[in-house]
C-alpha cells in the first residue's frame, strides 16, 4: 500500500527523535519533517529522497530512505543490524504491554522529567522509558528484578510518587493520580520478585 494511499501522519509532539536514524530533534540542526509515504517524523538527512506517489497523482514527494527503496524496488543491501536493547520502538511495545502510561521520573538529584513508561508483555520484568509514545529508541531500561519498592510519597508536591532502590541505584516515579500509581505498583511488586501478572489486560493505561 506504500505510496498508494495517504499515510497517517505521526504528530510532531509524539516523538523526540528521528524515527529513522534516532538522532534527537533540536530547534536548529534537527528539524522535523514528515515522510509523505509512511507518515513518520524524520530529520532532514533521512527525508532527503524523492519518489512518485500514486495517491498524489504520481507527483514527486519527499520520502524517507526506507520508503524510497521500497517504492523504487531497490533493496538495501545492508544487513539489518541486530537491535540493541534500547532500540525497540515504543509503539511496538506499548501496543503489547502489561502497562504503559506517562509518569514523572527522577534519577538521583536530577530534575523531574516526564517519560512514557512501558512494561512489555514479552519482557514483563523490564521497565522501558521513552521520551514520547512514538519514539523508536528507549532512553533507558530498568531490569526490575531485585529492586525494593518504597511507595511513600517524597513530597507534598508529588503525592502519588514511589521509589525503586537497589544498592546505590535509586529511581523515583510519580503518577498523575492515586489510581494510576496503584496500577503501576501492582505490576512492579510482582516484577521485583520475578513474577509476571496474569490479569495483564486490566492494566493497560494508555493515557
Amino acid at each position: 500500500e506504500l505510496g498508494k494511499r495517504a499515510p497517517r501522519w505521526i504528530r510532531d509532539n509524539e516523538v523526540t527523535m528521528c524515527m529513522k536514524c534516532k538522532e534527537p530533534f533540536n530547534a536548529l540542526t534537527r528539524r522535523r519533517h514528515h515522510c509523505r509515504a509512511c507518515g513518520h517524523v524524520v530529520c532532514w538527512k533521512c527525508s532527503d529522497y524523492k519518489a512518485h506517489l500514486e495517491y498524489d497523482g504520481n507527483k514527486l514527494n519527499k520520502v524517507c530512505k526506507d520508503c524510497y527503496h521500497v517504492i523504487i524496488g531497490c533493496t538495501d543491501s545492508e544487513e539489518k543490524k541486530k537491535k540493541g536493547i534500547l532500540e525497540i520502538e515504543s509503539a511496538e511495545v506499548s501496543g503489547n504491554s502489561v502497562i504503559c502510561s506517562f509518569l514523572q521520573y527522577m534519577e538521583k538529584s536530577k530534575p523531574w522529567q516526564k517519560a512514557w513508561c512501558v512494561i512489555p508483555k514479552q519482557e514483563a520484568l523490564v521497565l522501558y522509558m521513552y521520551g514520547a509514545p512514538q519514539d523508536v529508541k528507549a532512553l533507558a531500561t530498568i531490569p526490575l528484578l531485585g529492586y525494593t519498592v518504597d511507595d511513600a510519597p517524597r513530597s507534598a508536591d508529588l503525592p502519588h510518587s514511589f521509589k525503586l532502590t537497589q544498592s546505590k541505584s535509586v529511581h523515583s516515579f510519580a503518577a498523575d493520580n492515586e489510581e494510576l500509581k496503584q496500577k503501576w505498583l501492582k505490576v512492579i511488586h510482582l516484577a521485583v520478585k520475578g513474577e509476571t501478572p496474569e490479569c495483564q489486560n486490566e492494566l493497560q493505561v494508555n493515557s
